[in-house]
This record gives C-alpha cells, structure tokens and sequence, in this order.
C-alpha cells in the first residue's frame, strides 16, 4: 500500500471547520495536523471595553456552550474585583451550567457520534440494523427522543436564565433570577421527566447502577439501552485499542461553589494526582498563525499573522502545562476525580474511553442537578451588589462539557486592557508546539487505520468524534 497523504475536512457534526492533514504510511495514519480554519476575534473585540461588556460578548463565543463563557467570564470579573457570588447565586449558576453540559452530551452520544455507525460500510454486523434504527442522522428514534427530552430539560434555562443560548443571568455578584417556590417545584419536576428518559432510553436501569460500575469486566457485562448498543459496537470494532491520547488528564474542578467545586480540580499522570495550577499554563505561538512570543494568557496577546507563515498550519495555539501536553473532557474529569471505573480506563484513552467517561457523566450530573434543585433557597438571596472593577486581574476556570475552559481578564482604566480564553477543544486540538510535541488528538490519531479508497477514513471519524470537538470555540 503506497505512502499518501490526505486532507480530511470539513467534517460534518462538528460545531465550527476543522480541517486535518494526514499522512498514511502502510494504510495508518503516521502523522497529523489538525487545523482549524475559521479567525474568530473575540479577544481583539474585548479590548478597550468596559469590564462588564464581557458578559454581553464572551457567550457569543459559542451557542452550544454559552453558558459555560457566561460563567467563566462572570467568574473572571469577579476575581478581577475580589468578590464572590451569593451562595443561592452560586446554586442557581450551576444548575444553569449543569443543564447546559448534560443537554451537551446527550446531544453530543445521540446526534453527533453515534450515527457513524449506521453507515452502510458496517453493514452485516451482528449491531448494525439496531444502530440504523435507533440513529440514522434525522430519522433514528433515539435522535426524536432526545430532541423532546432536551427541550423539556431546557425549561429550566428559561426558568433560571430568562433565555438559552446567551443568557446574562449570571453575573460576577450571582444571578439575576431569584426563582420562586413554584420555579423550584417546576425545575425538580423536570429533572424528575428527565430521569426518567435517562433511565429509559439511554441506561435502560437506574443512573446508580451505572455509576456504580468500578471495573472493565463489571463494563462489559453492561448490555441494556443504547449505552448496552453502544458498548457491543466498541467490543466488535476494538474502540478501546483506537484513540490513544497523551494519557495526561486536565480538570480544573466543574461548578465552583462557596470556595470548592462539585468536582475535583487536579492532573492525573501516571496514576497520581497533582494539584492545577494554572500559572504554569502558557500558550505556544511556534505552529499557530500568530504573533508575539509565548505568554501565560494574564499577559498573552492575539495578533493574526495574516501571511500564514510556515511552519504555522492553524489559527489554533498551543496550550501546555507545564511544557507538558494534556487532554480535558468528560473522561479526563471523571478520571481526576477518581471514579473507580474511570480510573480503570485511564491508561487505554481510548475512543471508548472517553465515550464511557461521558455516559458516567450525564448520570452524575443528573444525580448532582437533583441534589441543588432540593438545595434551593427562595427566601435567600441570589445576587449580591458588587462594584465596577477600575483595575485589577481575574481568572474564570470552569468546565464545559468539553472540558477546561479558561478566562483571564486584565482591566485597567476601567477598560478591558487584555483578555485572553482557552476553551477544551483549544486544548485538545492544539498543533504542535516549539518541541514539535503534536496535540492530543494529532497524537491520538497516530495508527489509525485508513483504507486504500477511504477519503474520510472511518476510525479518523471515530477518533475525532470521541473529542466532540467544537470549532468555533477553539479560536476567538
């Protein structure tokens, strides 16, 4: 089988252009370059406005995780003027992210990955007629039931946001919503109908009974649902032996609350968990087309390089930890904080691991969104008066579905004077920096197989997917 390379892109399902160069020797991929295609702008347009505009602007970043730029910036603004949220407040904009993130991955298992596998190219196997079935893009029963059950699940948003996408609900001091003993009621009610789709459809069993999966063989003795379909599907295909990543997890601590997070804030290597710190995060510059020198974000800049210099191939950069290569998700925070089968995954990041990382999400969000429901306090205060910020630096470190999304502010004069965001897929579909270290997933792509007439070569898709890149955040 001869040497060629192939461009593969767009790719359809994937929120933004991507676009990825491989280069095939003996039918696997032996190197890529991810590149992501469209300039955004919005760390430019920030400059020289007033604090507050970050609220109104960073959440059109994205409309599928707008609630998660609101947040970040909200928080960001409030560590710029040294203020927290009110408690009820901080409540109220978790169950807004909560929603957001758990709407995020059904969609993402339903809509966006699973459909690969009602191509026509796997027909014969044993799963493939249920896979039609259940999610030929636009017309399988699973892609009906989800989009009613989100909608539903969406009511909430409404409830405690005013809107979705881009609500300004959540500010640096809490949220604008102070919801009554009736929006309380109606919230749990539908998280209540929402359960019941997940127990339904997705799990066929109770959310505790797959949360409480701790090891591989107790994962594959899992049959029931379209989690069950989905798990014969990586048996037959080999999903967990495709898609090896860094092996190096990210998570800065999802839904930060009263001074902790809901879920562990670390980096997981090797078996061991170390503490975040993100002023070892700088962004490299060598192979995005940008200028300026590598910087940590508080003093980052960005400046296109409108003559696309080489060795640049993507208007992405480079974040690094440390000097060192990390992925974030779904998978990477279950891993940091440590669920027993997550931890039994670490080390094969896989295709299939990262999808069971999001299944075991969906279930524990929905068991944490019931536990704030009960949680709030309408004869609390949800908002608390906090001043403009005249000077000052702040970082907002949040969790989108994704993963890590990092917002760092610098105001001076009362204006923006620098702003600067990593999103996860910013981390995960980074080129390749000074070292000539590639990215998670141009890492995770190494190997895989191509066929000889394949131009969007199926375990490339799988691979990509498993990331549920989204392009328009990447680059801003």
């Amino acid at each position: 089988m001869s040497d060629r390379q192939l461009l593969v892109g767009p790719f359809n399902r994937v929120e933004g252009d991507l676009e990825i160069r491989l280069d095939i020797r003996d039918g696997h991929v032996a190197a890529a370059y991810a590149n992501s295609p469209l300039f955004r702008g919005f760390e430019m347009m920030l400059l020289g406005k007033d604090p507050r505009d970050a609220l109104t602007l960073t959440p059109r970043i994205c409309g599928i995780c707008s609630v998660s730029q609101s947040a970040a910036a909200a928080f960001a603004l409030a560590d710029a003027g040294g203020h927290s949220m009110a408690p009820q407040g901080a409540l109220a904009a978790a169950i807004l992210h909560g929603v957001e993130n758990l709407a995020d991955h059904v969609t993402h298992f339903n809509l966006f990955f699973m459909p690969d596998f009602a191509r026509p190219a796997y027909a014969g196997r044993a799963w493939h007629d249920r896979v039609v079935q259940r999610f030929t893009a636009m017309e399988g029963s699973a892609a009906r039931q989800v989009a009613e059950a989100r909608a539903r699940l969406m009511h909430i948003s409404g409830l405690l946001g005013g809107k979705w996408p881009h609500t300004l609900a959540i500010q640096p001091g809490g949220v604008t919503k102070t919801p009554d003993a009736r929006d309380r009621i109606r919230i749990i009610a539908t998280l209540r109908a929402f359960r019941r789709y997940l127990e339904g459809a997705l799990f066929d069993g109770p959310l505790e009974a797959f949360l409480e999966l701790q090891s591989v063989d107790a994962l594959n003795e899992w049959s029931r649902g379209d989690a069950g379909l989905f798990l014969s599907v990586s048996r037959d295909l080999g999903l967990d032996r495709i898609g090896r990543g860094p092996l190096r997890y990210l998570s800065a601590g999802a839904y930060p609350m009263n001074g902790a997070r809901a879920m562990a804030a670390g980096v997981w290597h090797n078996g061991t968990v170390t503490p975040f710190d993100p002023s070892q995060v700088v962004e490299d510059l060598s192979h995005a087309w940008m200028l300026g020198p590598d910087a940590h974000p508080d003093a980052g800049q960005t400046v296109p390089d409108e003559d696309m210099t080489d060795p640049a191939y993507s208007w992405c950069k480079a974040p690094r930890l440390g000097g060192e290569v990390v992925e974030v998700g779904a998978f990477a925070r279950q891993v940091v904080d440590g669920h027993p089968l997550a931890l039994a995954l670490a080390s094969e990041g896989s295709v299939r691991a990262r999808i069971v990382g999001r299944l075991l999400e969906i279930a524990k969000t929905q068991v944490l969104l019931e536990t704030w429901a009960e949680a709030l306090d309408p004869s609390e205060r949800f908002m608390q008066a906090v001043g403009s910020v005249k000077s000052g630096r702040g970082v907002g470190l949040v969790e989108a579905a994704r993963g890590t999304l990092g917002h760092w502010v610098r105001i001076e004069g009362g204006k923006i004077a620098g702003y600067q965001i990593i999103a996860p897929t910013t981390w995960n579909f980074s080129p390749r920096d000074g070292s000539g270290v590639a990215g998670p997933v141009e890492a995770a792509l190494i190997g895989a197989e191509v066929g000889e007439a394949e131009d969007t070569p199926l375990s490339v898709q799988h691979i990509v997917r498993s990331f549920d890149p989204c392009m328009v955040c990447t680059v801003h």
